[in-house]
């Protein structure tokens, strides 16, 4: 009896130290085969910055975090006397260089062309007279009452005075065909300059109220009712999630199963375990700053680092920016 239950402990003993043995080995194999990869994403979206080129001080912020806004909503408006003056001069130059123009095209007033007319029939008058008094002088020379002398000075008056006539004639003509084409035409591209002007600062004062290109949900509020906005810098952060894609980051022995065009399957963590199908839309390295794997120490060859985007086939609800995209290739 004694002998087979150390028969039996024996043989219990063999059994658990075979047990312990092989799963020792199992460990040991397990522990040397090449493990399972798993990639890691992210969710990123397109991301709009909302601005103004107008700087000033914010008046009114209309929108807060989480809202959903559509394209043509307003979104803030800017506060600014400065570009309220600057429109108010525009109008003003405007109005001077419409006066300018509308002068040119009238011409001259109906009192100077009449003066100008008496100066013309001044001046004939004075031309008549001074050709009369040429011929009774020139008589009294050809009969030796005056001298060559005086006959010359009066002819020198006569053609003086027909000179002064002509002018005084030209003069009234002038006043009757008004200005010249080339100032009416240069008075015309004034006029057109400072309406120009206005617009220009009409289109500043258009955008000190801002309105959204994108529909979208507003992520981030930088400037409030008060602060002074420079040119250019945002105000307001919009995203839109029906623009939204998947990021990772492969290394490019593994690049040829994320070729362009390329469906897969992922699991997204934060919305449960069911696989959604993603599409790969962009594939671009890295720079140098990246991560480098050193595959070959000896023929110094190292693995780059390639950023693949890949968009949703189909909408996914609740999606949100920086949620993890889990892709296990086996599971493909």
């Amino acid at each position: 009896m004694n002998s087979f239950l150390s028969s039996t402990k024996s043989k219990v003993m063999a059994v658990l130290v075979l047990v312990i043995v092989v799963w020792i080995a199992l460990t040991f194999w397990q522990a040397y085969q090449p493990k399972q990869e798993r990639f890691q994403g992210q969710i990123e979206a397109q991301q709009y910055l909302i601005s103004s080129k107008v700087p000033g001080r914010v008046d009114q912020v209309l929108v807060k975090k989480g809202d959903q806004v559509q394209s043509g909503q307003m979104i803030f408006t800017i506060l600014s006397p400065e570009i309220e003056a600057k429109l108010e001069q525009a109008k003003a130059g405007r109005a001077a260089a419409g006066a300018i123009s509308a002068q040119a095209e009238k011409g001259a007033r109906s009192q100077e062309i009449s003066a100008a007319k008496d100066q013309w029939n001044k001046a004939k008058a004075a031309a008549n007279l001074m050709g009369k008094t040429y011929q009774r002088v020139n008589n009294l020379y050809q009969d030796g009452v005056v001298a060559e002398q005086k006959r010359d000075e009066t002819l020198t008056q006569w053609q003086a005075a027909r000179y002064t006539e002509r002018a005084a004639n030209q003069m009234y003509q002038m006043a009757q065909e008004g200005a010249r084409v080339e100032t009416k035409r240069a008075a015309k591209e004034q006029e057109r300059m400072a309406a120009g002007a206005v617009a220009e600062v009409e289109a500043y004062v258009a955008d000190t109220k801002i309105e959204s290109w994108h529909n979208g949900e507003v992520t981030d509020i930088l400037l409030h009712s008060g602060e002074l906005a420079p040119q250019g810098f945002p105000v307001v952060t919009i995203v839109d999630m029906k623009d939204a894609w998947a990021v990772f980051h492969v290394r490019e022995d593994k690049l040829k199963d994320f070729k362009q065009g390329a469906e897969f399957t992922v699991t997204i963590p934060a919305l449960g375990t069911q696989g959604y199908q993603f599409k790969v839309s962009h594939v671009s390295v890295m720079g140098d700053f990246a991560t480098w794997r050193t595959t070959d120490a000896n023929q110094g060859f190292d693995m780059r680092t390639f950023e693949i985007e890949a968009r949703p086939v189909k909408p996914i609800k609740d999606l949100r920016v920086g949620m993890s995209v889990l892709l296990d290739p086996d599971a493909q």
